[in-house]
């Protein structure tokens, strides 16, 4: 391996440790959930999801939505962000 992948391949580490470089714009999941397959998008901030639960609470969420958000962290801007 030459030594310009190797640079790469240590920043990349460094970059890996501090999550908090990369946000998230735009995201498209096929979330597996118990009963169902659902889409969950993420767009500049909002989160949608084509479950029954997000449609009857109007609350903005549910609980595919707070998985993602979990398993994002400080990868997804704004409000919604650390949640949990």
């Amino acid at each position: 391996m030459n030594s310009s992948m190797i640079g790469k391949i240590e920043k990349a580490r460094r970059y890996a440790e501090e999550p908090e470089r990369a946000q998230i714009q735009h995201l498209e999941v096929q979330f597996k959930g118990e009963h169902d397959t659902y889409h969950v998008t993420y767009n500049e901030g909002s989160w949608s999801c084509d479950c029954h639960s997000f449609a009857a609470l109007q609350a903005g969420t549910c609980s595919h939505i707070m998985a993602m958000e979990r398993l994002l962290g400080q990868m997804v801007p704004g409000e919604t962000a650390g949640v949990m």
